[in-house]
């Protein structure tokens, strides 16, 4: 059977302000055809295909759509994240068709999809993300005992679940899609905190005794443990600046009679590159970076005075710029900034200020004007209150 496992698609998330959703779409429109062109027979969808509970509309009929025309070429098996609402996300999914199919109640997790190939029969579980503090009572093996508040023990007892109902189908391999956060692997900098009590991971041998694990949570792509047994998918887009050097993928699954993987990655279409510009506003200018001038770029300009209209000028030379900021070279040299306090000085705290953006202290012209504009903003707001 030939699989493929994806997920963490985030619809109607933002890139720093910038709508993603023109690029998630032709992510969508390049999966459909892959799936068509690789003969995929089940596509596996490991959550967060959302950015939140509540998406914008545009980003339902997004899904909607692709979930149709997936549904055309291959079985459709989804289940939610930690993002998604799973009562939202399974609306209906008791009278969608076969070829789609949303596991998103922990009630179901030991009731399989079957899905039938030339091989046999291969059960697919899908175990949606299960917060511990909401599904710790629904999991206990023993009414009125409720499990450890921990996703080892919520994820440990779903797949206690899966296994004792594999026990019962001799010869039949098994698929198993998760939300959660296995140890051993590399996080990035815009997955949201799953942490419960402290304790956010799961052990690797937890998911014993199955075929392949096809996780979401984790948006680069990677293998947990040894061989491909257990993997992340990863994202199709990059979410951060930190995940600008990963590179985005879906993960093509071959699973053969014996129940034995063979993994390939499928680059995924990369819409616009993410670049890191830093250097003083005269080296921007000359074009010393023309080679980002068409990528999300995050700008800091290193001079050690604020340079004028330096937000216009680097527009200029950038126009998809997402964050610009003011980072002088010799930043790490300067006195750290005081805290500021309600007994704090407002007059020193923007003398301060003054030193931290231009790399001089104010001198007495420049500490008049500013005693000047605290005392009439001073003088203003008390006015403001006596109205």
């Amino acid at each position: 059977m030939r699989i493929l496992h994806t997920g963490d698609w985030h619809l109607g998330r933002t890139l720093l302000g910038a709508d993603l959703l023109e690029h998630q779409a032709a992510f969508l429109d390049w999966l459909v055809d892959l799936v068509r062109a690789r003969a995929i027979d089940l596509v596996v969808i490991a959550g967060d295909v959302y950015d939140r509970a509540i998406p914008p509309v545009d980003a339902v009929r997004m899904l909607s759509r692709a979930l149709e025309r997936l549904a055309e070429s291959a079985t459709v098996v989804l289940t939610p994240g930690n993002h998604d609402s799973a009562a939202r996300l399974g609306f209906g999914a008791g009278v969608m068709g076969a070829r789609v199919r949303i596991l998103a109640e922990p009630a179901g997790i030991a009731t399989p999809v079957l899905v039938d190939d030339d091989s046999g029969q291969v059960a697919v579980y899908g175990i949606p993300y299960l917060h511990p503090d909401l599904t710790r009572y629904a999991l206990a093996a023993v009414p009125d005992e409720p499990l450890a508040r921990s996703h080892q023990a919520v994820v440990g007892a779903a797949m206690d679940r899966v296994r004792a109902d594999l026990a019962g189908r001799s010869g039949t391999r098994s698929v198993v899609v998760a939300h959660a956060f296995v140890g051993g692997t590399e996080p990035s900098d815009s997955e949201q905190d799953i942490r419960v009590g402290g304790v956010d991971r799961v052990a690797e041998s937890v998911f014993d005794g199955v075929d392949y694990v096809a996780l979401g949570h984790l948006h680069g792509p990677q293998r947990v443990g040894e061989g491909d047994r257990i993997r992340y998918a990863g994202s199709p887009l990059a979410f951060s600046f930190g995940e600008r050097n990963q590179q985005k993928s879906v993960t093509v699954v071959d699973l053969d009679a014996s129940g034995t993987v063979t993994v390939e990655l499928v680059p995924a279409p990369v819409p616009r590159r993410l670049v890191d510009v830093r250097g003083t506003i005269d080296e921007i200018e000359s074009g010393a970076f023309r080679a980002a001038s068409d990528a999300w770029v995050r700008v800091a300009v290193t001079d050690p005075v604020h340079p004028e209209r330096m937000y216009a000028r680097v527009k200029d030379h950038f126009p998809h710029a997402l964050a610009i900021t003011h980072e002088p070279a010799d930043r790490g040299e300067r006195a750290a900034a005081r805290a500021v306090t309600a007994t704090s000085d407002p007059v020193e705290v923007a003398a301060d200020f003054v030193s931290f953006a231009t790399g001089a202290a104010p001198d007495d012209d420049d500490r008049a004007i500013l005693t000047e504009a605290y005392e009439a903003a001073a003088l203003a707001l008390q006015r403001e209150g006596d109205r």
